[in-house]
C-alpha cells in the first residue's frame, strides 16, 4: 500500500473510532424498550407519589407560581438556562402520550420520547441507576395527575453549546448507562443509602465540583460545588470523612425537619428539605445518613486569601465584635453558643468556618430561613441585613464571627460580602 493510502486509510480508521465513541452511549440502548402495563391502583400511585418525593420531581419541574408538574422553571447552567418539562399527563404539551418505556427510555438513557438527547440538568447521569419497578411506579404517579397545558420551553444556551453535537460529546465523556448493584459486603440500610443518594435523590448533582464542560470528576465526587447562577455553594457531604453517631443522629434530624443542634439548612437545600427530605420514612433517612457516613473525606483546599495587615486586623476585628454585640448576640450569644434546635451556634459550626464564606454572606445578607417541616412546623429565621449593614461592616463581623470561640477561618473583605 502507498505512503497516501495508508495516511487515508489511518484517518479513516480515526473518523470511525471517534464516531464509535460519540455513539457508544447509544450502542447501549437497545433498539426495543419493554412497555409494562400501567398500573393505576391506589397501591401503586402511592408508591410513585412516595418516590417521586424521593427524586424531588417536583422541585424542577414546577415554576414559582405554577402548577405542580407543569415545568418552565429555570435551571441555571454555566452554559445558559435550560427549562424543565411538563410531566402532567396533557396529551399535547405534557407525557399523556407517553409509555412507561418512554418514560423508562428518559431516566435510564437520557432520551426523550421523540429520541432527543435530552439536557444533563435532567440528572439521567443519577437517574439511570433508577429500578425499572420505581421507574414505573413514579410514571403511574405522574399519570394520575391533573392534566395542565404547559408547553415547553426551548433551552437559552450559549453557542456552542447549545448544538445537538455538543451535547453528544457530553454524552460520550460523561454518561454510561448503568444499574444500580448492590454491595454484597454491605447491609441492607447502606445498600438502600446508596440507591438514594448516588440514583433516586442524585446528591451528586449538586455536591459536587464540576469541570470546565459540566462533567463530575469521579474523584471529587460528593466534596462539595458551586451552584451556577444562584449563588451559593453545596458544602461537601462527609467534609472529615469520620462521622460521630452523635454527628449522624444530628445529620439525620437535618435531613428530615431542616434543623440541628448545630445548624440549619437555608437556601436552596431548605427547598429539598420542604418538598423532598422531609416526607421521607426514618428508615430512608437513616440509610441516607449510613451512606453519607462512608463517603471519603473532602479534599483540603488551601486558602488563596491574603492576611489583612496586623493593624489592620485589629481594626476589622474591632469593629466586627461591636456589630455582633449590637446585632447578633441576642440570639446567637455573647459566645457565639446560639440555642440549640433554635438559634445555631456559630462557634464550631462548619458554616461559618467553611472556606469559601459564599453562603454565610448570604445568610447575613439576605436572610437565613429554615423550611417549616413536619418536625419542625414553626422554624425561627433570621432576618436580612443588607439594608443595615454596609459590605464592610458585613465583612468585619463575619471576619469576627470566623475567628472567635475557637473558629479557625480566612477572613472575609469588603469585595466578598460585594461579590455574593
Amino acid at each position: 500500500m502507498s505512503r497516501p493510502l495508508r495516511i487515508l486509510a489511518a484517518a479513516a480508521a480515526l473518523v470511525a473510532a471517534f464516531a464509535l465513541w460519540l455513539a457508544w452511549p447509544d450502542l447501549l440502548e437497545p433498539a426495543e424498550i419493554e412497555t409494562t402495563p400501567l398500573d393505576l391502583s391506589p397501591e401503586r400511585i402511592a408508591e410513585g407519589e412516595y418516590l417521586a418525593r424521593a427524586g424531588n420531581c417536583v422541585g424542577c419541574h414546577t415554576a414559582p407560581g405554577g402548577a405542580l408538574f407543569a415545568g418552565g422553571r429555570s435551571i441555571r447552567t454555566p452554559f445558559g438556562d435550560v427549562y424543565s418539562t411538563n410531566l402532567t399527563p396533557d396529551p399535547e404539551t405534557g407525557i399523556g402520550n407517553w409509555t412507561t418505556a418512554d418514560f423508562w427510555r428518559a431516566l435510564h438513557h437520557g432520551r426523550s420520547k421523540d429520541g432527543r438527547r435530552l439536557y444533563p440538568a435532567f440528572p439521567y447521569p443519577s437517574y439511570t441507576y433508577v429500578t425499572r419497578e420505581d421507574a414505573d411506579a413514579i410514571f403511574a404517579y405522574l399519570m394520575s395527575l391533573p392534566p395542565v397545558a404547559s408547553p415547553r420551553v426551548e433551552p437559552a444556551l450559549r453557542f456552542p453549546y447549545d448544538s445537538r453535537f455538543a451535547l453528544q460529546v457530553w454524552r460520550a465523556l460523561y454518561f454510561r448507562p448503568a444499574a444500580f448493584e448492590p454491595d454484597a459486603e454491605k447491609d441492607e440500610t447502606w445498600n438502600r443509602g446508596a440507591y438514594l443518594v448516588e440514583g433516586l435523590g442524585h446528591c451528586k448533582a449538586c455536591h459536587s465540583p464540576r469541570g470546565r464542560l459540566g462533567g463530575i470528576d469521579p474523584d471529587a465526587a460528593y466534596s462539595g460545588g458551586k451552584l451556577p447562577g444562584g449563588g451559593w455553594e453545596a458544602p461537601p457531604l462527609n467534609p472529615s470523612g469520620t462521622m460521630t453517631d452523635a454527628e449522624a443522629a444530628e445529620l439525620a434530624r437535618l435531613l428530615s425537619t431542616g434543623i440541628s443542634k448545630h445548624t440549619a439548612v437555608s437556601g436552596p437545600m431548605a427547598e429539598v428539605v420542604f418538598t423532598s427530605l422531609q416526607h421521607l420514612s426514618e428508615d430512608d433517612i437513616d440509610a441516607i445518613v449510613a451512606y453519607v457516613r462512608t463517603l471519603p473525606a473532602a479534599p483540603s483546599a488551601p486558602s488563596s486569601r491574603r492576611p489583612f495587615s496586623p493593624e489592620r486586623y485589629r481594626d476589622v476585628l474591632a469593629a466586627g465584635a461591636t456589630i455582633y454585640r449590637e446585632r447578633c448576640a441576642d440570639c446567637h450569644g455573647r459566645n457565639g453558643e446560639g440555642s440549640p434546635y433554635v438559634y445555631p451556634p456559630l462557634a464550631g459550626n462548619r458554616l461559618v468556618t467553611a472556606p469559601e464564606p459564599t453562603n454565610l454572606i448570604r445568610n447575613v445578607m439576605l436572610g437565613g430561613f429554615p423550611p417549616s417541616t413536619q418536625g419542625n412546623p414553626r422554624p425561627h429565621g433570621m432576618p436580612p441585613f443588607a439594608h443595615q449593614l454596609g459590605a464592610a461592616d458585613a465583612a468585619a463581623v463575619l471576619t469576627y464571627i470566623r475567628t472567635s470561640w475557637g473558629n479557625a477561618a480566612p477572613p472575609v473583605t469588603a469585595a466578598d460580602v460585594e461579590r455574593r
